[in-house]
This record gives C-alpha cells, structure tokens and sequence, in this order.
C-alpha cells in the first residue's frame, strides 16, 4: 500500500519534500496556512491539497521554527495512529515542549535535514535538495521502533544519508556545523555595508565562498538561534577566545614589537588547516586532498559549457568548481578541482584544446 505523508508548511523544505516523495511513489497531501503557497506547491509537484477527513500515515511538520512544537502536539492529537516528525533545524526545545504539552508523544520522532539554499519560500523548492545530503534522525527515550523506522524510510527515500542522535547532542553538533558558521557568514558580510565602490570591487572567489550563506533569511534565522541560544553561545565563547588571541597577537605586531606574536598566527591557521581536512568529502566520504586547474574562460556564451564538456572528454572526473570573474575584464577564472593525479593530465590536455591553463 501507498504511504501517504501529509506535508505541513509549504516553504522551501516541505515543497521540496514532497516533490522528492512524489517523485518516489509517496503519496503526499499539502496543508500550509497560506492558501497562496499550499496551490504553488501543488502546481509544481509536491502534491495534492489534503481534506481534513484523509487520515496519513506520516505527519511532516514543516512550519517556522518558533511554531512547530504546536503543530506538532495538534497532529499527535489529531492523528493519533499518525508517526509524526518535523524538519526544524533545533530539537531539545522542540521536545520538550512537545512533551511538556502531555500529548501521547510515542509516535512523534524529530528529525533534521542537512539541506537548504540561500533563497526561500515555495518557490524556491526543488526535487533534488535532499540527495547526498545528511538527514538526522532524532528520536526521544519514548520514540517506538516503528515511528523510527518510518522517519528513516522516508529520509533515504529522497536521497538522504541518515545519522541517528539524540537531541542534546544534535543541538550541539549543528551550534558548530551550522549555526555558528551563518553567524561568521553574516558578520563578516556586514563589514562590507560600508566600504567604498573601489575596496568591495576587489572581492574574490574567498570571499564570496566565506559570505554565501549570508544571503539567507534573517527572519528564519532569528528563530533557529533564540532556538539553540544556549549551544550557540557556547560555541561563539570558543571562537570569542580564539578572535581575542589573534587580536592581541596582531596589537602586538602594530605596537610591541611582536615577540610570540607570530606564532600565535601560525597556530591559528595550521589549526584552521586541521580543521578544514575534518570536513567530509565527496559522498562524506573521508576528505580527499584536491588540487586545482586554474583556466581562463571568456566571458560569452557556452565557453563554460565547452570547458565542462572538454573536462569530460579528457576522461577527467572533476570534483568541483569555483568560478571568480576577472576585474574589469571579459573573461573569468574557472578553478577546476581534481586529484592529483590528474593535473597534468587535465592540463595538457586543455591546452591541447586552445585552452589558456594558468600555471
């Protein structure tokens, strides 16, 4: 028999979900406040519109996170043989304020997908969000085997890789993983509000890597951190430390003289180093150590697409791609990540092809 999943919020995650469980034999209904929302999702695939009287199989909560506990404790009450889960990127305050309401929880299972984009909103939805991506999976002491069985199949289902973990400590990991870094994202950005034309028209490819995420919604955020106040703080205390050694270390430079100055940089960023090469690679399999193809691409029309194209006829598998626009020039930078092993190879045979390959 088909299992229907009723979708609960209609934004990017939900819309995306139940494109992704349509697309993999899942019958979804869609419930959103906004009659506006709940019809675009619909029309882009995500399912049909629910009717109060159809009873799921499983619950997707997928509302803003200062509301999902709410709407999680109405399901479990009006769908009471309904496994119940929510997408909300916190869960210890989400749980305990679910359980705090008395409602029979034993079917309620958290869950955390690892996936977003910097847009927003129904529109913003998209089929393949989940695919590669982490999904935690976060069951409560209560939690039967069979409501976490049923999360865990519908994670995998649209492409997820599952983790399991109690709540506590998915709140700690994504204060590090997430959390923190969107903070850094967006602090670092804001130092950009004020710069002239001239200073800000020098920005490269770091620093468009290191500010992307700022592009998200502060509105959403907001929430996700009062959400995680606590591990967040926790984490920022770290770095606060960390921010107050480098600064001392360069006041030591500008009027000191600098003794042991230098050496406090160096360990900064050799333990940066450290921490990159933790980062899961590929398929989250262990981290590979890449090394890049630097090509300079004109800036018209499918020469991107021909570079990518010639990449593939050279029997080289490209791991990933950063493209930095030239200064005042038309053409860009197209950073071609690779193993090592297939440098000279990649190299010579895009120059064999008219390509201009930096050395």
């Amino acid at each position: 028999m088909t299992t229907h999943v009723r979708v609960v919020g209609t934004g990017l995650i939900g819309t995306s979900l139940g494109i992704a469980l349509c697309n993999n034999g899942f019958r979804v209904s869609l419930d959103d406040p906004s009659p506006t929302a709940v019809r675009l999702a619909r029309d882009l695939g995500a399912g049909e519109l629910a009717s109060e009287d159809d009873a799921p199989d499983v619950v997707v909560v997928a509302a803003p996170p200062d509301v999902v506990s709410g709407v999680i404790v109405a399901a479990l009450r009006e769908w009471p043989h309904a496994v119940v889960t929510d997408v909300a990127s916190v869960k210890e305050s989400i749980l305990r304020e679910v359980l705090a309401a008395g409602v029979e929880a034993s079917h309620y299972v958290g869950s955390h997908p690892m996936a977003g984009r910097e847009r927003s909103g129904t529109a913003a939805a998209r089929g393949d969000l989940f695919d590669g991506r982490a999904w935690v999976v976060v069951p409560h002491p209560d939690s039967t085997a069979e409501a976490t069985d049923q999360v865990t199949r519908l994670a995998t289902a649209v492409g997820s890789a599952v983790r399991v973990m109690p709540a506590h400590e998915h709140d700690e990991a994504v204060a590090a993983v997430s959390h923190v870094p969107q903070l850094a994202a967006s602090i670092i950005a804001a130092t950009l509000r004020e710069l002239p034309e001239s200073a800000v028209g020098l920005a490269g490819q770091g620093l468009r890597d290191v500010t992307r995420i700022a592009a998200s919604d502060p509105r959403l955020w907001t929430q996700i951190l009062a959400g995680n106040a606590s591990a967040v703080r926790d984490v920022l205390h770290e770095v606060q430390g960390q921010v107050a050694a480098v600064v001392e270390a360069l006041d030591g430079l500008v009027d000191a003289g600098g003794e042991g100055s230098l050496g406090t940089l160096s360990r900064v960023l050799e333990a940066g180093n450290l921490g990159h090469a933790r980062i899961p690679g590929k398929h989250g399999a262990a981290p590979a150590a890449y090394e890049l193809v630097s090509v300079v691409v004109p800036d018209e029309p499918g020469a991107l697409a021909r570079l990518l194209t010639n990449v593939g006829e050279a029997g080289i598998n490209l791991e990933d791609l950063h493209i930095e626009h030239g200064l005042g020039q038309a053409v860009g930078i197209a950073d071609i990540a690779v193993v090592p092993a297939s440098v000279e190879p990649l190299h010579d045979a895009l120059e064999r092809l008219g390509w201009r390959v930096q050395d």
